[in-house]
């Protein structure tokens, strides 16, 4: 732990105290967003200490020109950046003539910020005393509108405390900004119409060589007492309009802004129309008024709480820490449209260009087949199925064949956008996990419908690249798989991966069995899957000896697969023994020496045993955990949940609950150093596996749900809910008991502990 300045709360994210030097991590922490558009929670008002300025648009980016030492054939030509998007949020403030300012003022008190996460409001309020000299007190509040998701609303109020003084409000729009992160400072928007219009203004523009048309708008009034005062233009650029509303404020009074604003995009109205929609929607939310689109606010961050909290009594830090997950994770995604995707960072910071992972098919798809309905999660794989074209592109580029399909380890569109030679080329088992969520997503939800689809091509395309990148060793007389990195990527360019070779012996054999169930129960799907790929028997053949015949290494002396050839070769010292002053390796070591290291950045060898559990035993797991385990150093944020899950399938309680607080505070309390960077969006979702799978022991056995619950010492009771193909079961857990809840007009029956028992709709089943 880095920081501990978030005060614990069940509901809230909490600072108390104003300090420069948590500005940026907090910009991070007390991030909003709506699915559709996200903010950095920076200050309307002008802040001239250190700050990242960050307003995001969904779906909309910028291919930034890759940029790198030398180049070599196969390289993506761009690293997709997200985009900092005009600013609609900014409100300059004048006290007395004097521009208004947090870094300057001469004293600031009782400094508070609060993000809500039962209601999805972010409140920022504090006194100071300005640089001239005048005392006030300010109250602002923000949020991202559910219902009107191209909307923002805020509420800023100054109370003037002491003397009167004259207050001027000049909100504003600017796209004049820059990106936190660029390769080479291009310019990234072209601003081409700025206009105003009584207490609205627009600026449209769009961005460069992506031609992703938005109009950037906002309507503002200010109230004082009964009296709503008159603005009038303030200034007007090719980039930047304001509006200015000025008014002498009596002593203990208070005066009100309120500004609404967002983004309309050419993604989802007609380009010609953005200002008209614009118009229509900022009519929409002031017939409502802030008071009533808050309470609309209120009560559409209820209804999905009521689906995907999860309540745990007896451990505020560990409350706070599920709810905080959560909260972003459907900030991030509420699975309305199927163009869009999971980024790492959500709408929180702009590392790793904001694009789409293999980390929504490893972690969040079981969050959101969970929590919401099947369609959501069939969006995410339908996202992949319309790339398809894409990843076929993408192998060939690398010299891939016959429709061979590599899906990117980073895009935005389809497209390998990621410009590191070890990730773009050796990261190949990302193909293995989008293979992975089609077989997740059938054995939960019970909808095959997927496959015959949309899934089998998928699964065709990425078999025939597994096939074409394994060669024959006549040493060996096994196929293997040389240059690849795995999911430990202190490890590049290594031989035999021993979970990348897994996943494709699992990815070709499941393939051929989804070939033979949709020949004999989809025979229309088939023929034209078949006709459209000119799949024949022979090429299958082909692929079965390759999976029959697969290398994987193993080590007698210590009767473990080794995460790759050459792995004892390391001097094999474990995690334990390295000073503090090392940690983190990967800010403190040359990448040489972390190569050379047998240092684990995330589960390896474990991800695979997480993955296919049902084909090893328990004394098999706790055999790879001891001797795993040890070397790794958890420097992903997608490390400890994998070892939450694994730990607490051995009875280490303990063990367990240590990686899920990890897990589960990463970005509060700044495990990594890198808060201020942006959060750790995909990983959340395995803060929620931590506890459902891991503590909660959910699988599908069988074709059924199955629970093996424990809880740890620290926590009285913990509950959360299921949707089980489309049964919503709601599971409570003490030291004593595990009672279950079924909402439905259907019975059901589970396993729990290995034992059949039945559920019936509105009846309390204890075990």
């Amino acid at each position: 732990m880095n920081q501990d300045y978030i005060k614990p709360d069940k509901w809230c994210i909490i600072e108390e105290g104003f300090d420069s030097e948590n500005v940026k991590s907090s910009e991070s922490i007390f991030s909003i967003g709506n699915g559709a558009m996200g903010q950095r929670a920076n200050f309307e008002e002008t802040y001239t200490g250190e700050t990242f300025q960050g307003s995001y648009i969904a779906g909309v980016y910028y291919p930034d020109k890759t940029r790198v030492g030398w180049w070599k054939n196969g390289y993506p030509e761009y690293f997709a950046k997200v985009l900092n998007a005009p600013n609609w949020i900014g409100i300059k403030v004048f006290v007395d003539g004097v521009e208004f300012d947090l870094a300057t003022s001469k004293k600031v008190s009782g400094f508070r910020r609060e993000l809500n996460m039962k209601e999805g409001v972010y409140t920022r309020s504090f006194q100071a005393v300005t640089s001239n000299n005048i005392e006030i007190d300010v109250v602002v509040k923000r949020f991202l509108s559910l219902d009107v998701d191209e909307v923002g609303a805020i509420s800023y109020t100054i109370k003037v405390l002491k003397t009167d003084a004259t207050i001027v409000f000049e909100p504003y729009l600017d796209s004049g900004i820059t990106n936190e992160d660029s390769n080479w400072d291009d310019k990234f928007w072209n601003t081409t119409n700025v206009s105003s219009e009584n207490n609205r203004a627009f600026i449209e523009a769009h961005t460069m060589k992506t031609e992703f048309k938005t109009c950037t708008f906002m309507q503002a009034s200010v109230s004082y007492g009964d009296k709503d005062v008159s603005s009038v233009p303030a200034e007007k650029t090719d980039n930047f309009v304001s509006l200015k509303f000025e008014q002498n404020v009596k002593a203990k009074e208070s005066i009100t802004l309120t500004k609404y604003g967002g983004y309309t995009v050419a993604r989802n109205h007609p380009k010609d129309d953005l200002v008209k929609v614009a118009k229509n929607s900022l009519s929409e939310v002031s017939e409502l008024g802030f008071k009533g689109l808050l309470k609309k606010q209120i009560a559409a961050w209820a209804a999905i709480w009521e689906m995907s909290d999860i309540v745990i009594k007896g451990d505020i830090k560990a409350q706070q820490g599920i709810r905080f997950n959560i909260f972003q994770l459907n900030q991030t995604y509420l699975g309305t449209d199927s163009r869009l995707n999971i980024g790492p960072k959500g709408f929180t910071g702009e590392k790793y260009g904001g694009s789409t992972y293999w980390d929504t098919e490893a972690y969040c798809i079981p969050f959101y087949m969970a929590t919401k309905d099947d369609k959501v999660a069939r969006k995410l794989l339908k996202y992949r199925y319309n790339h398809l074209e894409k990843a076929i592109e993408n192998a060939k580029k690398l010299g891939f064949s016959n429709g061979a399909a590599l899906y990117p380890m980073v895009t935005m569109n389809g497209e390998e956008c990621h410009n590191e030679w070890e990730i773009t080329f050796e990261e190949i088992h990302r193909n293995g996990a989008i293979a992975f969520a089609i077989h997740n997503y059938f054995r939960y939800t019970g909808d095959y419908s997927y496959i015959p689809e949309m899934g089998l091509e998928v699964l065709i395309g990425i078999s025939r690249f597994w096939y074409q990148r394994v060669n024959l060793s006549k040493v060996k007389n096994k196929y293997v798989m040389l240059g690849v990195t795995g999911p430990n990527e202190y490890e590049n360019n290594v031989n035999n991966n021993w979970y990348t070779n897994y996943l494709a012996k699992w990815c070709i054999n499941y393939t051929l069995t989804q070939l033979e169930k949709v020949k004999n129960g989809y025979p229309d799907d088939y023929h034209r899957i078949v006709g459209k790929t000119k799949l024949t028997d022979r090429e299958c053949g082909k692929w079965k000896k390759v999976a029959s015949k697969m290398y994987f290494p193993y080590s007698k002396e210590y009767g473990v697969f080794l995460q790759q050839d050459g792995f004892l070769d390391k001097d094999l010292v474990k995690v334990s023994e390295l000073p503090k002053s090392d940690r983190p390796i990967n800010q403190k070591w040359s990448w040489d020496r972390i190569l050379r290291s047998p240092y684990i950045k995330q589960a390896d060898v474990l991800q695979g045993f997480y993955f296919f559990e049902e084909d090893f035993s328990t004394e098999d797991l706790e055999r790879h955990f001891d001797f795993y385990e040890p070397f790794t150093v958890h420097e992903s944020s997608l490390s400890p949940c994998v070892h939450s899950i694994q730990a607490a399938k051995l009875g280490r309680m303990e063990q367990a609950y240590n990686f899920y607080l990890r897990t589960s505070r990463l970005d509060l309390d700044d495990y990594n150093k890198e808060v201020e960077e942006g959060l750790h969006i995909t990983s959340m979702a395995g803060t929620w596996m931590s506890i459902v799978e891991g503590f909660g022991g959910m699988r599908i056995v069988n074709d059924k749900l199955s629970f093996k619950p424990q809880i740890p010492n620290q926590w009285k009771t913990y509950s959360f809910k299921v949707n089980f193909r489309n049964r919503i079961i709601k599971v409570k857990v003490t030291a004593e008991n595990t009672t279950f809840q079924l909402t439905g007009t259907e019975e059901v029956s589970i396993r729990v502990n290995g034992k059949k028992v039945s559920l019936y709709p509105d009846e309390l089943i204890t075990v």
